[in-house]
């Protein structure tokens, strides 16, 4: 009997390259970042918002990227690509905040829930309410961290573009608002409005301003106009470029104000005595000046209610 020739074992091509140790870590950590289990370069966001997304991120199903000692105590394993990862605990509670402040308009949110509701666009995947409080016991309050400097905002962690453009928003349209209810009706039957405008746009601001609200003859506003700005303490103030300016525009009536950004309304004697001069030239030339208000963050100062005009 013939024997049959011995069947050769072939060696099967080899039609992938096996991945070298460094390589397969970088895969495991690619993966690791996109399920939110190792912090990114960026720690602002995981996407990049616009001012005008919506503040709740209905798809954002990845979990809270941890900080680096929680990597330390042991992240949690990996999920298959097929598995969906769990909806982060937080998701539910921005839910009902935003509900809340729709049901009431904001009256019944404190300090701290407003701002993280600011916060949810800029850092859609995280947790906001420590950041909020964090932000609060910083600045003090509300309207302080919304006008706080882009400066000092960006010292407190997870503050970044985003979040700063949130608040130079609510900051705009606010003077916006304030600014539109003196402009719709005489400046003298809406007083409480006019000190509401002069503080949203002066108290909070580092330096000094001088403001000048040019009137018309119905004392309607024709003109807010920032007039000179200088240091901490100080502005200087031009007797001449303020009546100039007055006759250019057509006024017939000013109201003067500046701010003190040391927190105390209290007039200075040069305060006074600038007032004075002002008063005087003006009144040479048929305007009148109806009051200088000084702003302050704990309050404000008339000269005409301190019998100072």
């Amino acid at each position: 009997m013939t024997e049959k020739p011995p069947i050769s074992k072939k060696t099967p091509n080899k039609t992938t390259r096996e991945l070298t140790d460094q390589e397969a870590g970088q895969v495991v950590q690619a993966e690791a970042q996109k399920l939110g289990l190792l912090p990114r370069e960026d720690t602002n966001a995981d996407i990049d918002p616009t001012l005008f997304d919506d503040f709740t991120v209905a798809n954002a199903a990845s979990p809270i990227e941890p900080d680096m000692q929680d990597i330390k105590a042991g992240a949690p394993p990996l999920l298959s690509k097929d598995s969906k990862a769990p909806s982060p605990h937080y998701h539910g509670h921005r839910e009902r905040l935003k509900q809340r402040l729709l049901d009431s308009d904001g009256e019944a949110l404190a300090d701290y829930e407003l701002l993280e509701a600011v916060l949810f666009r800029a850092l859609p995947r995280r947790d906001t309410k420590p950041i909020a409080k964090e932000l609060l016991q910083r600045f003090g309050s509300f309207a302080e961290v919304i006008n706080a400097s882009e400066g000092e905002l960006r010292k407190i962690k997870w503050i970044k573009d985003g979040a700063i453009g949130e608040f130079a928003l609510i900051k705009a349209a606010t003077r916006r608002l304030l600014k539109t209810a003196v402009v719709e009706r005489p400046v003298l039957t809406s007083w409480a409005k006019v000190l509401d405008h002069c503080r949203a746009a002066m108290a909070f601001e580092p330096r000094e301003q001088f403001r000048i609200l040019f009137l018309d003859k119905r004392n309607r506003l024709i003109l807010d106009e920032v007039q000179q700005t200088g240091t901490i303490d100080h502005t200087p103030v031009y007797v001449r470029e303020i009546c100039r300016r007055a006759l250019e525009v057509n006024a017939t009536a000013l109201i003067l104000a500046h701010n003190h950004p040391s927190g105390d309304p209290t007039p200075s004697r040069g305060d006074i005595e600038m007032t004075k001069e002002i008063v005087k030239v003006a009144k040479g030339l048929g305007i009148s000046v109806h009051d200088h208000i000084i702003i302050a963050k704990e309050g404000h100062a008339s000269f005409k209610g301190l019998g100072l005009i």
